[in-house]
């Protein structure tokens, strides 16, 4: 499914990212920002996950990003919190309570599981780059199969992850 850019949107592209990277990807405009085509959003318009599964890792890719670059984006629709300014030492708490969840995931769903979810997510890899690095005695075709069915199947166990740690909020007291 390919989707045109807005001109705002090109121009944006233009201005942050290299030629040669934007012939090498497939671009597409979420919200008003320029996006890489992700495996995610394939694996969605295939079928192979639903919408929770994607949300999941949307979730995983937020808390990454800021726990490890420091940085986050918030949507359009995003209402700013006016209820105070966070300080340096606020900040970097938050900052480690994302890296925090991040490392929960990895120890209770595997270090396989969280070294797909970064190829997949954090690093933008495709299936094939996948499947090369995974399994580099197999064919494209056959290694990128592989890893399409393990990454839906990780994705599921990721939403699966965070339906239980919202039960386990509900039933604290």
């Amino acid at each position: 499914m390919t989707q045109t850019l807005t001109k705002e949107a090109q121009r944006t592209l233009d201005a942050i990212v290299t030629p040669e990277r934007q012939r090498r990807s497939e671009w597409v405009t979420k919200g008003e920002a320029p996006r890489v085509r992700s495996t995610v959003q394939a694996l969605l318009n295939a079928g192979d996950i639903d919408q929770e599964a994607a949300n999941a890792a949307d979730r995983w890719y937020r808390d990454f990003v800021f726990g490890y670059y420091g940085y986050g984006e918030f949507v359009s629709q995003n209402e700013p919190d006016n209820f105070g300014k966070h300080d340096e030492a606020s900040w970097m708490v938050t900052r480690a309570l994302s890296k925090a969840r991040i490392t929960d995931i990895r120890d209770a769903l595997g270090m396989c599981v969280h070294t797909r979810l970064r190829m997949m997510v954090a690093e933008e890899k495709t299936f094939s780059d996948m499947g090369r690095f995974f399994y580099p005695n197999l064919t494209d075709t056959v290694g990128r199969r592989k890893v399409s069915a393990q990454c839906a199947l990780v994705l599921e166990q990721l939403a699966d992850y965070y339906e239980r740690q919202r039960a386990k909020k509900r039933v604290a007291p």
